[in-house]
């Protein structure tokens, strides 16, 4: 997502419990986040939030594999459609939904965001989502969807600090050739870059067909990993190898350069630079700078 202009939040945690209800709103706008877990749900459903027009998100975790997974919506007003994921939904351990003051958004406004969001989400690949469609986005007037981006944007601003990155999209390279770093073994040679967001291995990088065998069973998740980058075609058969088809954050530059190499992997040392520096080097050659 694009660079945003320096802001705060301020989390109001309702009942006193850090993991309880809590409250977000951000510097200078006109939403809020409303933030629960699953089990406070009969017991928090009567706030007047609740009653309000918004866009809601449900996260929990995925039945095929480590991580968690991702269900997006809308409400007008909210309350009644998470009372029927409550008792539908089983996946779903925690809820986040956003909202405005009174008559600021309408029905068309939260299905623009979802809508939105959907899209967002299954372009940037970082989570399953619970969702059976694509929502199309409503017929809103340039005013209105112009209010709507710059709600959207705030909403993916907040999101990461508040620990949920199914959003986020990998941070363009074009600006940081310098820190270019490359990885080889096993017949795949890929390229990367250590950034805020995670370790992003570019796009036309490519990753070794198979694994050792010893990588399922001592690490699943980097096997299912590679098995989700295929199904959702961030990776794809190209001859012998497997194809970077775009720019993918992994968490850690271990992840990345086992699932690049198709078995366990030290990122720091994996990752060298042009003059044949690892990671880990590069690093240590900061620190002992500052």
């Amino acid at each position: 997502m694009a660079t945003q202009p320096p802001f705060s939040l301020r989390i109001f945690v309702a009942d006193g419990d850090p993991d309880g209800l809590r409250l977000v709103e951000r510097s200078n706008w006109i939403g809020k986040a409303v933030v629960f877990p699953r089990a406070l749900y009969p017991k928090v459903r009567n706030r007047s939030e609740f009653q309000q027009t918004g866009v809601y998100l449900l996260l929990g975790p995925r039945t095929d594999g480590d991580g968690e997974m991702l269900y997006i919506g809308e409400g007008d007003p909210v309350r009644p459609r998470l009372d029927d994921h409550h008792g539908k939904k089983d996946f779903w351990t925690r809820a986040v939904f956003f909202v405005a003051g009174p008559g600021q958004l309408n029905k068309a406004h939260v299905q623009y965001l979802e809508a939105a969001l959907v899209s967002r989400a299954l372009e940037a690949k970082r989570m399953p989502l619970e969702n059976g469609n694509k929502p199309s986005k409503p017929t809103l007037s340039e005013a209105d969807c112009a209010d709507m981006d710059v709600f959207l944007h705030n909403i993916l601003g907040m999101l990461p600090v508040m620990g949920i990155h199914a959003f986020e999209q990998s941070p363009s390279s074009a600006k940081l050739e310098s820190l270019l770093l490359h990885c080889q073994g096993r017949g795949a040679t890929a390229s990367g870059l250590d950034t805020p967001q995670g370790f992003v291995v570019r796009q036309g990088s490519f990753a070794s067909v198979d694994e050792v065998p010893s990588l399922k069973e001592h690490f699943p998740n980097v096997t299912e990993l590679r098995s989700d980058l295929l199904k959702s075609g961030v990776l794809i058969l190209e001859s012998t190898l497997l194809r970077f088809t775009q720019d993918y954050t992994f968490n850690s530059p271990s992840l990345a350069s086992a699932v690049v190499m198709g078995r366990s992997a030290s990122g720091r040392t994996d990752w060298k630079d042009g003059s044949g520096r690892t990671l880990k080097q590069i690093q240590e050659a900061q620190a002992q700078a500052g």
